[in-house]
């Protein structure tokens, strides 16, 4: 069996961070957008994470 890797997704919004990590661990998209969002209003890291995400995730092919 083929270990996981993780990949930006096609399925984006934005950069595809939130989908490919959905698809990593098997969640729907919407929840993983959801809780970014809430992770960037509370905490105030999230929007940084995120850039930083986009950039060290490769694309998917």
């Amino acid at each position: 069996m083929e270990p996981k890797k993780l990949y930006r997704s096609n399925n984006k919004m934005i950069c595809g961070v939130c989908a490919g990590l959905a698809e990593y661990i098997n969640v729907d998209p919407t929840i993983i957008r959801l809780l970014w969002v809430v992770l960037s209003l509370t905490a105030g890291f999230g929007i940084v994470a995120y850039i930083i995400a986009a950039i060290v995730i490769p694309d998917q092919r």
